[in-house]
């Protein structure tokens, strides 16, 4: 799980906080820092937190990260099977989860899930996480295949933010966590317009939502994921494994729990004062290009 370091304060780290306000006050080394994230009492929709059959998916890996922190979590996906698997799972580790079957392009079935989420409290944590990619070059992407990326990666973020951000208004504030890609700001090495231009259109939804509503206790952030070693990277790129771990300047991919844990960072208190950034998780692979 993601650890904070906590052999900071003996190499003279300090929190940075003040008790008095910018700059003034007495700052203690300890202040603020813990073993890590604490989402006890916080309940987290994680849209898309289903996956190919057993495999760890983004999604998966967020909702058990989320429950490992101590938030109570609703399991959202188009496929019921995936989305109750991600429960039980939740379950066995000792959290607290219900799923709900939903199609996040369908308004109806958004407000369902968030409806039957109140089951399990008001909802502080919105995470989203559905997303496709379509290799196709631009001269060879159909019109629906475009809708459909754009559908399906954007306007499914659109419509969960649309609805549960005025409830976690409502309910006191909240966090948003919406998962794009190093695709929406660099070339990925394949052909995906579709795909980059919707996760290009997620950062800036994040960065609306995030000015919008601050000052209401919202805060809005995006997950950038580079090379992740994902089930759906898996059936569409399985003979580039190598080749895509040698792009890495770590030289290896990244896992799902990459992405999970600088969500659930993201998501907690921890970050109280991190609003409206696109955070790319890529081992460093957008600073060398």
């Amino acid at each position: 799980m993601f650890l904070q370091n906590e052999e900071g304060a003996e190499h003279g780290h300090v929190s940075g906080r003040s008790s008095a306000g910018c700059g003034k006050g007495t700052v203690r080394i300890d202040e603020g820092r813990s073993t890590m994230p604490d989402l006890r009492g916080r309940v987290a929709v994680v849209f898309g937190a289903g996956s190919s059959g057993a495999a760890l998916s983004n999604g998966r890996a967020a909702a058990l990260a989320y429950a490992a922190a101590g938030a109570a979590v609703v399991a959202v996906d188009r496929d019921a099977e995936q989305a109750a698997l991600t429960a039980r799972l939740v379950g066995e580790q000792g959290g607290r989860a219900l799923d709900v079957r939903a199609d996040v392009t369908v308004e109806d079935d958004v407000v369902a899930a968030l409806d039957a989420a109140a089951a399990l409290g008001s909802v502080s944590i919105l995470h989203n996480n559905v997303g496709v990619a379509t290799p196709s070059g631009l001269a060879d992407l159909s019109r629906s295949a475009w809708d459909a990326a754009l559908a399906v990666n954007v306007s499914g973020v659109f419509l969960t933010c649309k609805h549960a951000v005025p409830r976690m208004v409502a309910a006191g504030g909240g966090a948003v966590v919406n998962v794009s890609s190093v695709a929406a700001i660099r070339h990925p090495g394949y052909d995906y317009p579709g795909y980059m231009a919707a996760k290009a259109a997620v950062d800036q939804l994040t960065v609306s939502v995030a000015l919008t509503y601050a000052a209401q206790g919202i805060r809005a952030n995006a997950v950038l994921p580079g090379l992740i070693d994902t089930p759906l990277v898996g059936d569409q790129l399985a003979d580039e494994a190598a080749a895509r771990a040698r792009r890495s300047p770590t030289g290896r991919c990244g896992t799902p729990w990459d992405v999970a844990n600088a969500a659930v960072f993201l998501a907690s208190d921890d970050a109280a004062y991190v609003n409206g950034v696109c955070l790319p998780v890529d081992g460093g692979l957008t600073a060398r290009c």
